[in-house]
């Protein structure tokens, strides 16, 4: 059934809806006119009165005993967080031990790097002019102090050649390493030619495997290093001489502890000594490690078993 605006019905429909509309006018309107009415004074009065108000006692609409309450809670609350907090780290902390680590992001085969290691891995000089070799010179120097044959007879004992070093015992002790004496390095030593062959144009390079805790490298058996050119004529590299022995890494300082317990533990070193390489002209030189378990063919990582670096030598 439909109501026309005329009938009685649908007047007092339309009488209701213009009352309710004049009603939310009316509040409206009184409403902007009670704003209207304060001044800033007031404003500022209500605000005083609401950080503090003196009559009811009350700080930001609460009394003390409410803010007490409150903090107490929030102090308990994050009391409990802490507590939470640090007994799952001390939780965690046993399950850890300081000296082998529990979960391992680098395992088996090592990576190795070069020393000296200046500015990349691009080793260029003029042989006629001293500032270019020197700084190599120097930073060999500085890396091979630790290795001084005094410093090596005082820290550390002599080992048996050729067999693993391995020391059992609590890991918590502190372990011996063996002696790797600069001397051992021949040519590359810096003893008798203090400037390593950079002088005459036939620089010594050091090899170096990463550490790893508890890795015995090659099985058994020492392993190998030996370098070429990577890219290019193979006649550009026509002589390398190896230091100690034929370039091996002895058995004898590995396994290794870890620094807290192997504290004056020695990386072995192994030199290279490049005597003949092409002049003026740029050479990729490519050394890799042999051995049992050692990767080096891997082309997603330059150091995992190998490592690349250029030569560079003016007159």
């Amino acid at each position: 059934m439909e109501l026309n605006a005329a009938s009685p019905g649908g007047k007092r429909l339309e009488n209701k809806d213009e009352e309710k509309v004049q009603d939310l006018d009316a509040g409206e309107a009184e409403t902007k006119a009670e704003m209207g009415n304060k001044t800033w004074a007031d404003l500022a009065g209500e605000m005083k009165t609401f950080l503090w108000n003196p009559e009811e006692r009350t700080c930001l609409g609460r009394t003390a005993k409410s803010w007490g309450l409150i903090l107490l809670f929030y102090f308990v609350f994050y009391t409990c967080l802490a507590g939470m907090f640090a007994f799952c780290m001390y939780v965690m902390l046993l399950t850890l031990s300081p000296y082998t680590p529990t979960y391992r992001d680098r395992v088996a085969p090592p990576g190795v790097m070069i020393r000296p290691y200046l500015n990349g891995f691009t080793i260029a000089f003029n042989v006629s002019k001293r500032s270019t070799w020197q700084p190599y010179v120097d930073s060999m120097h500085d890396f091979l102090a630790a290795y001084d044959d005094k410093v090596q007879e005082e820290k550390n004992i002599e080992c048996i050649s050729g067999q693993y070093f391995i020391q059992g015992g609590n890991e918590s002790e502190e372990k011996k390493a063996c002696q790797f004496k600069r001397s051992l390095l021949q040519n590359c030593s810096g003893i008798e030619d203090q400037t390593f062959g950079y002088s005459r144009g036939q620089p010594c390079i050091l090899l170096k495997m990463n550490r790893i805790i508890g890795y015995r490298p090659g099985a058994g058996v020492p392993v190998s290093v030996d370098c070429k050119v990577q890219k290019g004529n193979e006649s550009d590299l026509r002589s390398v001489d190896f230091y100690p022995g034929n370039g091996t890494f002895d058995l004898m300082y590995y396994p290794y502890y870890g620094k807290i317990t192997h504290v004056n533990y020695t990386s072995p070193l192994v030199a290279m000594h490049f005597t003949d390489v092409k002049r003026n002209s740029l050479v990729p030189i490519q050394c890799s490690l042999h051995g049992k378990g050692i990767v080096n063919d891997v082309n997603s990582d330059r150091f995992l078993g190998r490592i690349i670096f250029t030569l560079s030598i003016g007159k």
